[in-house]
């Protein structure tokens, strides 16, 4: 178990995850077309300007706003092994004991982390480990800060085996985000503050831990992915 873990850590600082950056040109590429053919027009009939002069400038605010969004910064890990990190950045909105409801891993610590439009819409892993499982689940798209979001929502399940125990981050899609994204699979050896995947436009992230683990944020916490420690393996 315990080389099985070390090559987890030594593969997974060398494997290249995708980032932010490449599912923001899902967006880009289109917008910067729309504002070529905009100038174009402007261009060939002058007298177009005073009608697309509003289309334009709507185009650039969005465009701005999608580079915005899509943000990918890079972040430090507490060098603190027994520290579990955030999954995610955001607004701590819930911190329960519960059943986890995807895997039946039975109870565990809940840590749920809000994400408004305006935050990094990275996941990162909370911890060494290898990927057991992830799974998807179609639902609604209901504001993640209605009390049965985390139940009816469309959301993606993971289970991280690491050297301390079972770990399941859940990310589940809002109102506004309708898409959730995957950059790692079963399997796959993840390093702690590693990059997993992203939830678009605005989401909820939920961490559950062993129920031995020490929680170290409290309801109201803003954290960052990768970079706030929010819990910390027992003794």
């Amino acid at each position: 178990m315990i080389s099985r873990y070390a090559f987890a850590r030594q593969y997974a600082s060398m494997a290249h995850m995708p980032s932010a950056r490449k599912e923001a040109l899902r967006f880009l590429i289109p917008l910067c077309g729309v504002l070529l053919v905009l100038s174009a027009i402007r261009v060939v009939l002058p007298v177009s300007g005073y009608v697309l002069f509003p289309i334009f400038l709507l185009t650039m605010a969005t465009t701005a706003f999608v580079v915005y969004f899509f943000r990918d910064p890079e972040r430090y890990v507490p060098a603190d092994e027994s520290i579990i990190v955030a999954a995610a950045d955001g607004l701590v909105v819930g911190i329960d004991e519960m059943e986890e409801p995807d895997f039946h891993l039975g109870p565990m610590i809940r840590v749920a982390i809000f994400l408004s439009v305006f935050d990094v819409h990275i996941n990162r892993t909370p911890c060494d480990g290898v990927v057991k499982s992830t799974v998807y689940k179609a639902g609604k798209f209901l504001d993640v800060r209605h009390p049965q979001s985390s139940q009816l929502n469309e959301a993606r399940s993971w289970w991280l085996e690491t050297p301390h125990g079972n770990v399941a981050v859940r990310q589940i899609a809002g109102l506004i985000a309708r898409r959730i994204v995957a950059w790692a699979g079963e399997g796959t050896p993840l390093q702690r503050g590693q990059r997993f995947g992203m939830i678009r436009f605005g989401s909820r992230t939920e961490i559950f831990l062993p129920p031995d683990c020490t929680v170290l944020v409290k309801i109201g916490d803003r954290v960052q992915g990768a970079a706030t420690p929010i819990a910390k393996w027992p003794e």
